[in-house]
């Protein structure tokens, strides 16, 4: 058990988990749209219902056995696409892919701007999404009351967790975002040549997390926004 566990604390995590992964693969869906393919509408994809995206391992049981370990994280059942349909289909795949994580970056950016706000006016400090979401609690403010905590501890959150997402589905390892919009830099040769790592990609992506490698990756773009903040 993590130490000063609090189930509301989890409960505000893994509802801001849920809304951001569902923002992400309904921002894919709605993109491919753009480009002709309605296979995400008939399979009701563009929405921010949970329920049309969970996967029970990705979204339910490994983020949950996460939070009680190193971090909550996880995935979505991902959007069908039919690239047959796509007008333009080099820009389709990349706009397409880089929609999930660009949706997760909006979100991180609105979260910014009102934690930054919050900040300016004294009424939290920058250690206080530090508190939240290494310390799993809910922050202690001055003048505060609980639903001020409530709503910064929320903020914090989807903070860190959208800036997580957006960075992981950014590297080019397959299945990741980032990875179709590399394959389509690629010549044909090299894209073949890369294509033969899909199959131990989510093995790759395992020892990522679980090694501390993605970490490197991470903690210079989450102590920079700390810094701005």
């Amino acid at each position: 058990m993590i130490p000063n566990f609090n189930p509301v604390h989890l409960i505000v995590y893994f509802a801001v988990f849920l809304f951001s992964l569902s923002f992400h693969e309904m921002a894919h869906a709605w993109t491919s749209e753009r480009f002709g393919d309605n296979t995400g509408r008939y399979l009701g994809r563009i929405t921010v219902n949970p329920k049309a995206h969970i996967d029970p391992i990705g979204t339910i049981i490994f983020p949950l056995v996460g939070y009680f370990g190193f971090m909550m994280f996880g995935w979505a059942k991902p959007v069908p696409v039919d690239p047959a349909s796509w007008r333009n289909k080099k820009m389709a795949n990349v706009l397409t892919s880089a929609a999930g994580p660009i949706s997760n970056l909006l979100l991180a950016l609105i979260a910014f701007v009102i934690i930054k706000v919050l900040v300016l006016k004294g009424i939290m400090v920058s250690a206080n999404v530090l508190e939240v979401v290494y310390g799993r609690k809910f922050p202690t403010l001055i003048n505060g009351n609980p639903l001020t905590s409530l709503f910064v501890a929320l903020l914090s959150i989807m903070l860190v967790l959208n800036i997580t997402l957006a960075v992981f589905n950014m590297i080019p390892i397959p299945p990741l975002d980032g990875s179709h919009i590399l394959e389509e830099m690629l010549s044909y040769e090299a894209a073949r040549a890369y294509d033969q790592i899909r199959q131990f990609g989510f093995i790759i992506l395992l020892l990522l997390m679980f090694s501390g490698a993605l970490g490197y990756i991470l903690n210079p773009v989450l102590n920079l926004v700390f810094i701005l903040i």
